[in-house]
């Protein structure tokens, strides 16, 4: 038995919640912030047989596909910069961040 926690941005986590679905495999849905954009995720929880992690990390792999995106630049209130004025950078969004641990004992009541 494993324990798979899956950090996804929250643009896919319906499309990988209606996948977990599709595949029978029983998931836990948190919302989370956090990363560099400071950007709305969903975390996932997922207990799940060893024979079955594999394709539980195929479907995560499908559906959160890395992509790219523009960001302001935060102003800084440091006075002795000269005029330092936000622009535009291009950063990778997306993906998944996923842990898969081991589990010493899983029960449902």
């Amino acid at each position: 038995m494993k324990l798979i926690l899956a950090i996804v941005q929250d643009k896919d986590s319906n499309r990988v919640a209606n996948e977990f679905i599709d595949a029978n495999i029983r998931a836990t849905k948190l919302s989370s912030t956090g990363g560099f954009l400071k950007a709305g995720n969903s975390t996932f929880i997922i207990g799940i047989e060893d024979e079955r992690v594999e394709d539980a990390l195929a479907l995560i792999k499908e559906t959160c596909q890395a992509r790219t995106q523009y960001v302001t630049t935060p102003v800084t209130l440091d006075i002795s910069l000269d005029g330092q004025v936000p622009y535009p950078v291009e950063v990778e969004v997306g993906g998944a961040t996923v842990f898969v641990l081991p589990v010493e004992g899983f029960h449902q009541y």
